[in-house]
């Protein structure tokens, strides 16, 4: 079995056999790039790439266009020039935790490229969202909730929170069954806490 199919299998196990729409398409292609074309761009063999994906030391792709494409972060390969290597890339990527279980619980949860939630995937912005979407989430229950003071801070979270995640599309809603991050922690508390 040649090795796209492969990693659509993988990929489909992982995220479920979801369809996507035309809008779905037209967003991913506005804020992903073909695996095939990063390849050409940067000089690497998407077989090896592939490869590296099936090996658990790459993301599998974001996303499934319709067509089949495979669509990957235009930084698909940065973490791993971090960290000296597609080789070193999990010991250094779990290193960034303190926990070692949540570490791993992480590499896990990057490898199944679902992490199309963040703009850019580094273990910093996978933390501080972990840290902002917490705090919006528990923000209801400071002993100030309902004040100007509160209303300030709870915005400025909010306002982070959406300069690290993109939009999303109606596809996420069906592979995360139900809405998104931007859903619940910055579209539905802007609606409840107008500015």
């Amino acid at each position: 079995m040649e090795l796209r199919q492969r990693v659509a299998e993988r990929f489909r196990e992982v995220n479920g056999d979801h369809p996507m729409t035309a809008a779905d398409d037209a967003y991913v292609s506005e804020q992903f790039v073909v695996l095939d074309e990063l390849c050409a761009a940067t000089g690497r063999d998407p077989e090896d790439v592939r490869r590296l994906m099936l090996d658990r030391r790459l993301p599998l792709p974001g996303y499934l266009r319709s067509d089949g494409a495979e669509m990957v972060p235009a930084d698909l390969f940065a973490l791993a020039e971090r960290a000296g290597g597609a080789k070193l890339l999990a010991t250094w990527f779990v290193g960034h935790w303190p926990d070692p279980v949540q570490g791993v619980a992480e590499w896990d949860a990057y490898l199944s490229g679902q992490y199309v939630c963040l703009r850019s995937v580094t273990p910093e912005s996978i933390r501080r969202k972990d840290e902002l979407t917490a705090a919006i989430r528990s923000a209801a229950d400071d002993r100030d909730a309902g004040s100007a003071t509160w209303s300030a801070r709870l915005h400025a979270l909010v306002d982070e929170l959406d300069a690290l995640e993109p939009a999303f599309t109606g596809y996420d809603r069906l592979r995360f069954g139900g809405p998104t991050s931007r859903d619940t922690c910055i579209d539905a508390v802007r609606a409840r806490h107008p500015r």
